[in-house]
């Protein structure tokens, strides 16, 4: 949640679970089916929370992988910031605001998702409740306790998404920024990348600080100053750190190669979260972390 003297906003998603190997149709809705889902959206979440009907509610009426929604200083929901602010009918009531495509089908550059990471099981779409700090507070703090258990979408939300969108869904739930955060440390964790949700954690909630991952057999990472350094290890350098008893060539190179492989992983998970990465080279002599702490 941020906050300003007086008002103060809540970020959360719709998530759409979809069925295995479907991908939706459609990138974002035509105004029309844009609105009839805010309505919805607005409709569920007050069921859950009644004070949520004294808020604005602005829907990205376009979907997202969750990378893209996790990324240093949110940009998918400071996005929805400006549009909202700029949006008719201030000081007239709450509001519900949807934006998507054009009346062409179009979708505007805002909400372009990123073709790179299509195909995920999990898509989102971000909506944000603003207004005064006071009930922002009472909505953020009854969400985070009731979302994760009891918030899934009624059935005709969840219909209206799937015809909208051309897309199989099986599952569609609200959650807090902080629902999907643990939820895609949990996916990370299964999949054996729980090793890297420090890093991004810290670039995500606490970016001003330093945060290392240095757990051999793992890569090197530093985070600091809003990018990740990645320690680039020559062969000799590497064997010293992280194989200094094999002797077999055959395994020292199946293991150095894993390595980079593993490298190039956590790199690309980084830069779909938004974090720029850079890999310093460390030389068979120089200290690895020394080398990091001077890029």
């Amino acid at each position: 949640m941020t906050a300003s003297a007086t008002t103060a906003d809540v970020k959360g998603f719709l998530a759409l679970e979809l069925s295995a190997g479907n991908v939706p149709g459609q990138a974002a809705l035509r105004p029309a089916d844009a609105a009839m889902l805010v309505e919805r959206v607005g409709r569920d979440l007050a069921t859950l929370v009644p004070a949520i009907r004294d808020l604005d509610l602005t829907l990205a009426a376009a979907h997202f992988d969750p990378a893209e929604a996790l990324r240093p200083g949110w940009p998918l929901h400071r996005r929805l910031e400006e549009l909202h602010q700029r949006a008719p009918g201030r000081n007239s009531g709450p509001r519900m605001i949807a934006f998507g495509a054009d009346e062409r089908g179009e979708v505007p550059q805002p909400f372009a998702a990123d073709a790179d990471l299509a195909g995920g099981p999990l898509r989102v779409l971000p909506f944000m409740l603003s207004g005064e700090d006071h009930t922002v507070s009472e909505v953020a703090e009854r969400l985070e306790a009731v979302l994760l258990e009891t918030g899934m979408a009624q059935a005709d939300t969840a219909l209206l998404a799937q015809q909208a969108f051309g897309a199989q869904i099986e599952h569609a739930r609200y959650l807090t920024l902080h629902d999907l955060a643990a939820m895609t440390a949990m996916q990370y964790g299964h999949g054996g990348l729980e090793a890297l949700w420090p890093i991004i954690e810290t670039a995500l909630l606490a970016p001003e600080q330093e945060e290392w991952l240095d757990a051999p057999p793992e890569p090197l990472l530093r985070y600091s100053g809003g990018e990740v350094h990645i320690a680039l290890f020559e062969p000799s350098a590497w064997r010293a750190r992280y194989a200094p008893q094999e002797s077999t060539d055959e395994r020292l190179e199946r293991a150095y190669n894993h390595f980079l492989a593993r490298q190039q992983q956590f790199a690309a998970v980084l830069e779909a979260h938004g974090i720029p990465v850079t890999f310093a080279h460390c030389a068979g002599y120089a200290d690895p972390r020394e080398a990091l702490g001077q890029a």
